[in-house]
């Protein structure tokens, strides 16, 4: 596996945008999360916003809030050439967004769009 390094503002977007997907997943407001890790809202929002660089601890206090792994916030970052046009990567971001529910629904409409492609 070839690791590359990443500038700090694609990492702290890429954590940002993580926890704001588990976030709204959750049906947390910002309000609601920052109040079960101990952070103040606006710190919260600006780390969704990429604004603020979180520290460990503050990952680490927000990730058990969240209820995932500290290690689910730095899934898959470092492993490719180039995040920006790295489709699986967007991808699995995308899905990663989504409610259970919406991930099994935008699943079987790949598998259908695969399947016409190879008729």
């Amino acid at each position: 596996m070839k690791v590359m390094v990443i500038n700090m503002s694609e990492i702290t977007k890429l954590i940002g945008q993580r926890i704001r997907n588990y976030r709204i997943k959750l049906g947390l407001s910002q309000e609601k999360l920052a109040e079960l890790c101990g952070c103040h809202p606006t710190y919260i929002g600006q780390i969704e916003r990429a604004e603020k660089n979180p520290t460990v601890e503050s990952i680490e206090k927000i990730a058990y809030a969240l209820h995932v792994p500290m290690s689910k916030l730095f899934e898959k970052i470092g492993e490719n050439n180039n995040c920006s046009d790295d489709i699986p990567l967007k991808c699995y971001e995308l899905l990663a967004s989504k409610s259970r529910s919406e991930q099994e629904r935008l699943y079987q409409i790949l598998l259908e769009i695969d399947k016409y492609k190879n008729n």
